[in-house]
């Protein structure tokens, strides 16, 4: 399987070497990086990359399917609202503020749609880098099997994927953007075999393509919103900072409504904030809805893998707590169990109860 060092981004001859036989620098581990602050740093320095040309065709086509139709309109939707809050935030005509609704959602879309935003995604779903030497040596060769047979089968899965775990006690897992696999703590209850058919079944998605929408939504709705309201705190800041300089001139009176002013203002972006997030979460929904097809294309990649079987083991014998905030989001587009395994027998696993 090929594979490129971190530092130089030259192709390493083995694809497992410990430190990069051209620069010298230590070799990244699939589950993170060596140096937790130093990916962080990198992920943030990358923003500035352009997005693969390629890659963005491929995307447009995922979101123009059928299936993605609503999800579309949501966003071209979403573009008048921030282009409307916009204008009423800054007080901007119409035609102005969507001008300017436009070119920061594309900002917001690139960002999301980076290294960055699966960062971002990473740390509000509690995914970290696995630092545990026990489950490090677990997984880490169950993880390199599944890769480099999912590399095989299809090329388009990325050269650079890394493994990441949250502490949630539920049996799960999610695939996002490009590069990035998360499993729950709770998967390490079950045994390798059906670890490799949960991995088998992500690694789909990427080969599919099928990761990016919710990047889309959760973290360019979750970037306009800061960019917005973090100009409209400097503007309020300086407003109030102006009215108490003012004091000695226009006396108490205009202190209080500097005070006043800033309140309002304050009441006004809590609720831009509750909307954004409403309408946010709506977003994400759709976005589940519109993704359970490929649920039923992940499990027939696993078992084209191999890992059918294994599989329906998982599904049949799926337990524990549900998992909660955005990651049981993340997770819960998957359709019925039974749905799933009858589609997997249909393929021809030899399973039954």
């Amino acid at each position: 399987m090929v594979r490129n060092c971190q530092h130089c981004s030259k192709e390493l001859k083995k694809g497992n070497e410990k430190f990069c036989p051209y620069c010298g620098k230590e070799v990244e581990s699939f589950l993170g990086a060596t140096n937790e602050e130093q990916q962080n740093e990198t992920e943030a320095e990358s923003v500035g990359i352009s997005i693969n040309s390629w890659y963005l065709v491929d995307f447009v086509k995922n979101l123009t399917k059928t299936n993605n139709i609503p999800l579309f309109l949501y966003l071209i939707l979403n573009v008048f609202i921030i282009s409307f809050i916009v204008s009423v935030f800054f007080g901007m005509p119409f035609w102005k503020g969507f001008l300017s609704g436009i070119v920061l959602y594309g900002m917001s879309v690139t960002i999301a749609l980076s290294p960055l935003g699966e960062w971002i995604l990473r740390i509000q779903t509690g995914c970290r880098k696995i630092k545990d030497r026990s489950d490090i040596n677990r997984l880490e060769p169950v993880f390199r099997e599944v890769y480099v047979k999912a590399k095989l089968l299809n090329p388009a899965v990325p050269n650079d994927v890394r493994l990441f775990m949250n502490d949630d006690d539920s049996i799960n897992a999610f695939a996002t953007g490009r590069r990035t696999i998360c499993v729950t703590r709770g998967l390490l209850t079950l045994p390798d075999s059906q670890i490799k058919a949960v991995l088998s079944h992500e690694f789909g998605h990427l080969a599919h393509k099928d990761t990016d929408l919710i990047l889309l939504v959760s973290i360019g709705n979750f970037i306009i919103t800061a960019i917005v309201l973090t100009i409209r705190f400097i503007i309020n800041l300086a407003q109030l900072i102006i009215g108490i300089v003012c004091i000695p001139i226009g006396g108490s009176d205009s202190f209080m409504v500097s005070i006043l002013n800033a309140v309002s203002n304050m009441m006004i972006n809590i609720f831009v904030i509750f909307v954004m997030w409403a309408w946010t979460k709506i977003g994400i929904l759709m976005v589940m809805k519109s993704s359970r097809d490929n649920e039923f294309s992940a499990d027939e990649f696993a078992f084209n893998l191999g890992f059918g079987y294994d599989l329906c083991m998982m599904l049949d014998g799926i337990s524990g707590p549900e998992p909660k905030g955005l990651f049981k989001n993340l997770v819960s587009s998957h359709p019925k169990t039974k749905k799933r395994i009858e589609r997997l027998q249909s393929l021809g696993v030899r399973y039954t109860k």
